[in-house]
């Protein structure tokens, strides 16, 4: 599915009359040329949402997708800017992937709706989410529904689409697609639209240890269920194990919400904190990564190994082996989920965090706090060429520049690193899906979704689609006609991550000298000290160039360097 841009000439009076400037990028909302024209970016903010597949014995995650939204002016004269306003109206509806699956409804998937009062408390309509929202077909007044702005967030944002992993045919689908569009609120008249991945997954179970006979639901002196359904069987005995260690009633008091005893800042909607029966037990990730992290088999091993595979551990329960939670430009790159948060102990706080690992800085010396205190992109993108953290205490990757791994060698806790050089850093105390970078956009609106950044290995996934609906390629957007009118931008090196122009050929035509005569270190900082290339100067996608004459073909991953069209300057020296 292509998106389609559509420029409306009437659209300086709309944002003249509705819209004004907005999350940080900058300029009011006035005076538009006739050609100036609309982007809408939007991302899921986690690469896979999980929910359960069924609930009438306990529930970890109810439906509950979110996705976030930014509109941006793009300007036929002057620099782009973030826009929303009263008469800009933002929504989301179902649309059908190239494969032909569409899911608009979610009411008559799953027995979510027959459970919710007694797990939740919430008197829910049918098909109606924890925070009000619905999916399109199921909504009182089916159609696109409206995704609110939120000042305090600065940008638009569904919270809680209760959307499931299967589609309108009833076929499985982990990646369905929703178009987010932007339109003029009094007449309905479309402005732009993007079609995004809004991940699901009900591939988080207990199946693999607690089925019955299995490590965990084998002892003689207990009864275990018989369920005929195999998803029933597992929950029912992790109920039964749970009375039988803890001396309480779990079976008897069906459904069981397990965040109602261990606090889950995933279902803290009001952000409270621990109430009542939560509080003085572990939180849920701690009950769940390091009570299990502790498990030893029959052979004495650990049921999941400190060290073991992802298939031997996270995808023991979480998705999966089959819906791949991991799925993005790092899993590509060998990058594995202990890499980035330890293992099982690690993740569940068993360990003090080393100075600066916590995400505010407030609670080094401290366990990790679920939900908080994450790994950071910083933590392996470390700065620059010139720039970043090396020596034998982290691990190094094979590129020479960034690590392997977020934190430090023998550090039980997987502290993440925090990076001195903030070239590829979060904003201060804010985790990736929050962060902001070039013109105020959200990291995630130009990298994809945590877990999912982009591009996925895989051309036609449906993780793809925005990026290359956007700019025409998969991967981060890096093209910077997706937001700057033609001929509006002026050769720089302010760019994101201090980036220049990309694929301009006023860069080619010995216009790039002077800025390397200047400052010759900002472009060793990603060409290399030997300006030969390095992984931060690849192509993003198939160039070609006319130089001196003749074509120089640049295919998608080369590392750009001077030679790819003259030499380097003489002996490294600026000159």
């Amino acid at each position: 599915m292509k998106h389609k841009i559509l420029v409306v000439p009437f659209l300086a009076v709309v944002i003249a009359l509705s819209c004004g400037g907005g999350g940080g990028g900058g300029g009011g909302a006035q005076g538009a040329a006739a050609a100036d024209d609309v982007r809408v970016f939007a991302v899921n903010d986690l690469g896979m949402h999980c929910v359960d597949r069924e609930f009438s014995v306990f529930s970890l995650l109810p439906p509950y997708n979110v996705v976030h939204a930014e509109v941006v002016r793009r300007r036929a004269a002057g620099p782009p800017s973030l826009i929303h306003g009263a008469k800009l109206l933002v929504t989301y509806e179902p649309v059908e992937d190239a494969r032909g699956s569409i899911n608009s409804t979610s009411r008559d998937k799953t027995d979510f709706w027959d459970w919710a009062h007694l797990l939740f408390g919430a008197t829910l309509a049918p098909g109606q989410g924890l925070t009000g929202l619905f999916m399109p077909a199921d909504a009182p007044i089916p159609g696109p529904q409206t995704i609110a702005y939120s000042g305090a967030k600065r940008f638009y944002s569904a919270d809680g689409i209760p959307i499931v992993p299967t589609d309108d045919a009833l076929a499985e689908n982990s990646y369905p697609l929703l178009r987010i569009g932007a339109a003029f609120a009094p007449t309905g008249a479309s402005l732009a639209h993007l079609d995004i991945v809004v991940p699901v997954s009900s591939e988080t179970d207990c199946k693999t240890c607690h089925q019955t006979g299995e490590i965990a639901a084998r002892d003689t002196g207990i009864t275990w269920s018989s369920s005929a359904d195999p998803e029933v069987r597992a929950k029912e005995n992790v109920l039964i194990l749970h009375d039988d260690r803890e001396s309480t009633t779990l079976m008897a008091a069906k459904p069981v919400l397990c965040a109602g005893c261990h606090y889950s800042r995933a279902l803290d909607l009001a952000g409270a904190g621990p109430q009542g029966a939560q509080i003085g037990k572990p939180e849920m990730s701690a009950a769940m990564h390091a009570y299990h992290g502790r498990r030893r088999d029959d052979m004495g091993g650990r049921v999941f190994p400190p060290r073991g595979p992802v298939e031997a551990t996270c995808y023991l329960c979480h998705p999966g082996l089959v819906t791949q939670c991991y799925r993005g430009a790092m899993k590509t790159g060998g990058v594995d989920c202990l890499d980035c948060h330890g293992n099982m102990l690690s993740v569940g706080g068993a360990f003090p965090l080393l100075a600066g690992g916590s995400m505010d800085g407030l609670n080094d010396g401290a366990p990790r706090r679920p939900w908080v205190d994450l790994p950071r992109c910083q933590s392996c993108h470390t700065g620059d060429v010139l720039n970043h953290l090396s020596g034998p205490t982290v691990y190094p990757s094979a590129d020479g520049i960034r690590l392997a791994r977020t934190f430090h060698r023998g550090d039980k806790a997987a502290s993440p690193i925090l990076a001195t050089n903030p070239r590829f850093a979060e904003n201060p105390g804010t985790p990736y899906k929050l962060s902001r970078g070039h013109g105020g956009l959200l990291c995630e609106s130009c990298h994809g979704s945590t877990h999912a950044e982009w591009p996925n290995a895989d051309a036609a996934h449906n993780d793809n689609v925005a990026a290359v609906s956007l700019q025409g390629h998969s991967g981060p957007i890096i093209e910077c006609g997706t937001c700057h009118g033609t001929g509006t931008l002026a050769l720089t090196t302010a760019g994101p991550h201090g980036l220049h122009n990309v694929n301009d050929s006023r860069w080619v035509d010995h216009q790039h000298s002077g800025f390397y005569e200047r400052d010759a270190a900002s472009c060793r900082a990603c060409h290399g000290a030997n300006l030969e290339g390095t992984v931060l100067s690849r192509a993003a996608a198939d160039r070609t160039y006319r130089v001196e004459g003749h074509d120089v073909p640049l295919p998608k991953g080369t590392r750009i360097g001077c030679t790819h069209c003259h030499e380097a300057p003489g002996g490294g020296d600026d000159d």
